[in-house]
């Protein structure tokens, strides 16, 4: 048997799966809370392990590997970004985010963020909000559909195109089917399945180098110093702003309505707690195993653009049948992302605009409407604006974070805010990252991920109320 074959029946196996699971959740879908929200009856397990895969998506197994293969040791200050940002989401923000979609009955992160305003600041925030919302996740989402092309056509050599829309009709069609219980369950499946993968290609990569010992040797033999230095090639205050602007990243997932949803959605405090050890504990492994691979992948000279590096180490180290858990491992990387952003998009457009229905059934499906639609621009945007991944995902999850993450934050710590200045501070944090991250020069990432942040939270600050 080829190995090409090999790959497809894992795969075809593996899909097959997915969509039985969609099939099974759909009977779980009764009502609009049940489809975007899961009736808020998720466990530790699901909960934390589908957070974990869809804050690390194919940015962090293709992206970040390539990264820190390509730029060096200054990559890895994204690391402790990342993890900040899993300890403030869980442990901070989440007591008052799980609290008060039981008490009030959310579906969304903007109903979250609306809650305490007057009518009128309530419908124009949430019209902005989910208009920031399909900004962002088009091209965030087109990214992941990039990554899914990038794996079929490396294996099977397909048409770009078709390899493309293959990988979006399954996430359509399983998200469809059963919504955010699917893509819970689902994205726990496929955490799973991207932590073996995470520890086969980089064990066998730094085996095939002769050992960590031998990596580091050749890496120091052959390595300028800038390689190995926490502010790469720049020096000076713009090497300082380069790290600062990777660390930064991490604030981008306390405004990740994808992410957020996961712990609103978790049937208690103590299932809360749990979820948030099991995200941590996933998160070490896979980093780990990212470093390494990087590293490795280097001192071996691995013919690759640096994005491609799993993929290339994966048929150059492993056997067929790991290789094809490998591919799907990425695929699943895109999927336990692509699935829950599409959710989040559609629930932006069918709940966040404030669109009110006669019939619960007219709300499930206005939400189904949108969420093909979006996916069908997502696939336009990856077919006709190419562009890297990890670029892409970051401007989107930074542009968001600054938008919703000082809002949700000064909220669950207690600040009661007028409308005015709560609009103005999203506007401001989006606007400011948005704007900053089309341009170049020193200091530009450090405003893109701290100043945009700052301007919101000093916006916030000033219309501060008293409960």
């Amino acid at each position: 048997m080829s190995s090409t074959t090999t790959v497809l029946i894992t795969l075809i196996a593996y899909k097959l799966l997915l969509l039985s699971v969609g099939f099974w959740a759909s009977k779980r879908v009764k009502t609009e809370g049940d489809f975007f929200l899961a009736g808020q009856g998720l466990g530790a397990w699901t909960a934390g392990l589908s957070y974990a895969a869809s804050t690390s998506s194919a940015w962090v197994l293709l992206g970040f590997t390539g990264l820190v293969y390509s730029q060096g040791v200054v990559g890895l200050w994204l690391v402790p970004g990342i993890f900040g940002g899993y300890l403030l989401t869980w442990l901070v923000m989440g007591p008052k985010l799980n609290a008060e979609t039981s008490e009030r009955s959310y579906l969304t992160v903007v109903d979250f963020i609306t809650g305490d305003l007057e009518a009128k600041w309530k419908r124009i925030i949430g019209i902005v909000c989910a208009l920031m919302i399909l900004f962002c996740f088009v091209f965030y989402i087109s990214s992941q559909f990039q990554a899914a092309g990038n794996a079929l056509t490396e294996i099977f050599n397909m048409n770009a195109a078709e390899a493309i829309i293959l990988g979006a009709a399954v996430i359509v069609i399983y998200c469809l089917l059963g919504g955010f219980w699917a893509a819970s369950i689902t994205d726990a499946l496929q955490a799973v399945v991207m932590m073996l993968a995470c520890i086969l290609v980089p064990i066998a990569t730094v085996n095939a180098a002769g050992g960590l010992g031998q990596v580091m040797s050749l890496l120091h033999t052959n390595e300028p110093a800038s390689y190995f230095s926490f502010t790469g090639n720049a020096v000076g205050m713009a090497g300082i702003g380069a790290a600062m602007g990777l660390f930064g990243t991490g604030l981008g997932a306390l405004g990740q309505p994808q992410l957020l949803n996961r712990i609103m959605a978790v049937k208690s405090n103590s299932e809360r707690l749990k979820g948030a050890r099991i995200t941590i504990g996933w998160g070490i492994i896979i980093y780990s195993g990212l470093v390494c691979l990087a590293f490795a992948g280097r001192a071996l000279k691995v013919d690759t653009g640096g994005e491609s590096l799993f993929f290339a180490a994966a048929e150059a180290y492993l056997p067929a049948v790991l290789a094809g858990i490998v591919i799907a491992a990425v695929l699943s990387a895109v999927m336990s992302t692509v699935d829950s952003l599409l959710l989040a998009a559609a629930s932006a457009v069918s709940h966040d605009m404030g669109i009110t229905y006669t019939d619960p059934k007219i709300s499930l499906l206005f939400g189904r409407i949108a969420m093909v639609s979006i996916a069908i621009i997502a696939v336009l945007m990856t077919l006709y604006m190419p562009k890297d991944i990890f670029s892409r995902v970051l401007f989107s999850w930074v542009a968001l974070g600054a938008g919703f993450g000082p809002t949700i934050l000064t909220k669950c710590l207690g600040w009661r805010v007028k409308g005015a200045f709560v609009l103005s501070a999203i506007l401001v944090g989006f606007f400011t990252a948005v704007i900053f991250s089309s341009l170049s020069g020193t200091g530009v990432d450090v405003i893109e991920k701290w100043g945009s942040w700052s301007f919101g939270l000093i916006i916030l600050f000033l219309g501060r109320t008293r409960a």
